[in-house]
């Protein structure tokens, strides 16, 4: 009979969550301190794709006398989250692992860098297309009746959380590739409820997005699009070579029975 992960007592688990969770705070802190010191070079890269089309030149206005240091922390803090993400997403599944079947760990690799990948490919993405196609179309809806007025707090923001929302947007080809690979869900079901599924992107993207605008909206749910039906493809391809064309029917349960027929 196939031993199982040891498992951990309570007050084991919560000791090593407190450990990876301390290495986590402390990379992020440290990263943030050092990053502070480069936060106004950081803060021109930031909106150099949005500069032609805002006011003066692209000079920013600060309103409070904190409103600097508040700033240059949450920007320094920002890009800290992003040079420790490996970190992050190690140590997070790096927690689970115990709980994994051996067969299982040797996927812990390979998903740490996709997940890496597809977050960094996510922030390119909306670096190099969606902030100039998301603020052109704000700005222009102001520009015809008042004067814009560059806060620099509000810009800011805006430009982080539409980062951090498409680089965790892109993280859904792996989330699908898994689930079916593991047949929690069945491929035959998600490629014929694709209709449904594609209702629930587009609510998915509209949430996600932090603007009200239908440009981002709907250029995040073209992405997500493409990127869904990229994770289908693949799954598919590994399925067929693994467990036959069959398998593109089977649930849970019938997966592991032909594995425990296999063993």
């Amino acid at each position: 009979m196939p031993v199982g992960p040891a498992r951990m007592p309570l007050l084991d688990h919560l000791s090593e969550l407190r450990r990876r969770l301390t290495i986590i705070i402390v990379c992020v802190l440290v990263t943030t301190v050092v990053v502070y010191m480069a936060t106004p070079t950081l803060i021109q890269v930031l909106i150099d794709p949005i500069r032609q089309f805002m006011p003066d030149g692209g000079k920013l206005y600060v309103t409070t006398a904190l409103g600097g240091f508040t700033l240059r922390f949450k920007v320094a803090m920002f890009f800290a989250v992003i040079v420790c993400c490996p970190i992050i997403i190690f140590q997070t599944l790096g927690f689970f692992m115990p709980a994994l079947k051996p067969s299982e760990q040797k996927w812990v690799g390979p998903t740490v860098a996709a997940l890496v990948f597809l977050f960094f490919f996510g922030m390119i993405f909306c670096y190099l297309v969606i902030l100039q196609a998301t603020f052109g179309w704000m700005l222009d809806q102001t520009n015809d009746f008042a004067a814009v007025f560059a806060n620099a707090e509000d810009y800011i923001n805006m430009i982080t959380l539409l980062e951090l929302g498409f680089g965790c947007a892109f993280e859904l080809p792996l989330v699908i590739f898994y689930l079916l690979i593991f047949h929690l869900v069945p491929y035959k079901t998600m490629r014929e409820q694709w209709r449904f599924i594609y209702v629930g992107l587009l609510v998915a993207s509209a949430v996600v997005t932090p603007d009200a605008s239908p440009v981002t909206m709907f250029l995040m749910f073209a992405a997500v699009i493409v990127l869904y039906e990229a994770s289908l493809f693949l799954a598919r391809r590994v399925l067929v070579a693994r467990d036959g064309k069959a398998s593109l029917k089977w649930s849970r349960d019938e997966y592991q029975e032909h594995k425990f027929n296999e063993d």
